[in-house]
């Protein structure tokens, strides 16, 4: 039991299949109820798509676990309803601060540029971010989330899975066209289907403690090497919720675990940290390994995996439940296309693709982080002390610090749901990448420009005056949005207009679109439905978009 948190437990309810209903088949089922599983759930159903989700427990994580969430797994949890929610809840940050020993060599900041919605890291406790997910997902109707419900074997064929899945009342048979797993790194169902996950094991122990005390640290990450009270091992502070402080511990390859996780042996090294005068209460201690792994897809026939179930990485840099989150961001507009015979199977592929781009560019990260972290040959420490000695004075060696490189989104440049420029663009905006934010304005109402792109494909078309826009661009717009797989065009202008035939206008109010996309009269941009960007052109074609989006949704012949 937490002193700060009462852990949920939600009701089992008998599923229909065992209560004498006719025999139904899904178009989704999803095993695991953590952060990942409940957001494809809750994207899936909020589309349109009816989804079953299995749990074999029945409350929310134990432990803080996952505890940073970045700026992308913040903007996706805005499209699930649950943004606000996490930040309301959380403690935001931007700064990192490094120590070495007992000074300050480096810092930094995760969104030195204003007029974004969202800052670059919340810190929260993972229990409330399921509690947030699962809350969420009841108000949807065609969600139907089974508590106490374990999946004990699953089959395939070319149609869909067949589960057996066992209750409180017994086994049952469940038929689904497509399963998305989700069920974590231990994951049951990987070892079913007897599929490799391959990569490395770190051979080192870190001490997780989480402690509630009252403290005026600011919001901010402190990474220390070497500290006066760790001597010769690294320590990591981060605030969440509810004055509680996570306080992660390097104990190296030989510590006991079950030692090292009582009572008797945790308090002197916060007190070491802290000093015996600050009063604190020890909330929840785990030991963890961590390892750098991945499988070598993602999807297998009808079966496609996600967050952790498909890839796993250490810590340092908070990728883990962050890649996760982007992952169902990735996969789920893709599956609905399928489910509605709008895109081939196929498509499929592009989410393997794309997300196992991601996960090797974590895995190298991640890799690198704690390699310096915790350095395994003499060679190797020095060069680590040499880099943190100069850093204080030298901006060149802060740069080869690493405590861990923070999550950020992974630029899927190289992606084949691209379409390639045909003329020159500055800046960050490139095919393959995910929306920079700006500060927006509709009929008089300010918003952010991600609260109102996603979710279908849409385009920007940037103009000095939306009154002035040719009549003949106005009907393509129109035939665009009323096509098999519409485009909504929005007119992106530096100022308010009437647009014909009812164009929506975007009001650059700050000029940050113009800016951060290097938008001049006539730039277009196609936006994914998971806000990444699929292609731009200096000039509108009707013609370029519809092409644009054949290949964005594997139509292209």
């Amino acid at each position: 039991m937490l002193s700060t948190y009462k852990y949920p437990h939600y009701p089992y309810v008998k599923p229909p299949e065992q209560s004498g209903a006719a025999k139904q088949r899904y178009p989704v089922v999803v095993v695991g109820a953590g952060p990942v599983g409940l957001a494809a759930a809750i994207e899936l159903a909020r589309s349109g798509v009816p989804v079953v989700v299995l749990d074999d427990d029945d409350t929310v994580s134990v432990g803080s676990r996952g505890v940073c969430y970045a700026k992308r797994a913040l903007e996706i949890l805005d499209r699930l309803g649950l943004g606000d929610a996490c930040v309301e809840k959380g403690v935001s940050w931007n700064v990192g601060r490094t120590f070495f020993r007992e000074e300050e060599v480096y810092n930094f900041n995760l969104r030195p540029q204003d007029d974004h919605k969202r800052p670059g890291m919340i810190n929260l406790q993972q229990y409330y971010l399921e509690e947030f997910e699962v809350k969420r997902a009841r108000e949807l109707s065609n969600l139907d989330l089974r508590f106490k419900s374990k999946v004990i074997s699953v089959s395939q064929d070319d149609q869909g899975a067949t589960l057996q899945v066992e209750t409180p009342d017994g086994i049952y048979n469940l038929e689904t066209d497509w399963l998305v797993v989700a069920d974590g790194a231990r994951s049951g169902i990987r070892r079913m289907m007897d599929l490799e996950i391959e990569g490395k094991i770190f051979m080192d122990r870190f001490l997780i403690a989480d402690v509630v005390m009252k403290a005026d640290f600011p919001h901010e990450r402190w990474f220390w090497f070497d500290p006066p009270f760790h001597p010769g091992q690294s320590v990591l502070l981060h605030r969440q919720a509810d004055n509680v402080y996570r306080i992660d511990f390097q104990l190296g390859w030989q510590a006991d675990p079950e030692e090292e996780k009582k009572p008797e042996n945790v308090i002197p090294r916060i007190k070491a940290m802290l000093g015996d005068e600050r009063d604190f209460e020890l909330e929840w201690v785990s030991v963890y390994t961590f390892q750098c792994r991945r499988m070598n897809s993602f999807n297998h026939g009808r079966v496609l995996f996600a967050g952790d179930a498909a890839h796993q990485v250490s810590p340092f840099g908070a990728r883990g439940a962050n890649s996760g989150i982007q992952d169902t961001d990735n996969l789920c507009w893709k599956l609905k296309l399928v489910i509605d015979s709008k895109a081939p199977a196929s498509l499929l592929d592009s989410y393997s693709e794309e997300r196992v781009f991601a996960a090797d560019e974590n895995l190298l990260n991640s890799t690198r982080s704690t390699d310096f972290i915790t350095p395994k040959s003499k060679m190797s420490l020095t060069f680590r002390n040499a880099a943190l000695t100069l850093a204080r004075e030298h901006a060149f060696a802060r740069t080869l610090v690493n405590s861990g490189r923070l999550s950020v989104p992974a630029v899927l440049a190289q992606s084949s749901l691209n379409t390639p420029d045909a003329s020159p663009f500055a800046g960050d905006m490139v095919p393959g990448a995910s929306m920079n934010d700006a500060p927006m304005r509709e009929k008089e109402t300010d918003f952010w420009l991600l609260e109102r792109v996603g979710n279908h494909f849409m385009a920007l078309l940037a103009v000095n005056d939306p009154a002035q826009l040719d009549a003949a661009t106005a009907r393509a717009c129109k035939a665009l949005a009323d096509a098999p797989i519409p485009i909504e065009v929005v007119l992106v202008s530096p100022k308010a207009g009437v647009a014909p035939d009812g164009l929506r206008v975007f009001v650059d109010s700050k000029n940050r679109f113009a800016e951060r996309y290097d938008a001049q009269p006539g730039t277009t941009y196609l936006i994914r439905p998971d806000q990444h960007v699929a292609a731009r052109w200096r000039a509108f074609g009707s013609a370029a978009l519809t092409s644009a989006l054949a290949r964005a949704t594997g139509n292209l012949q």
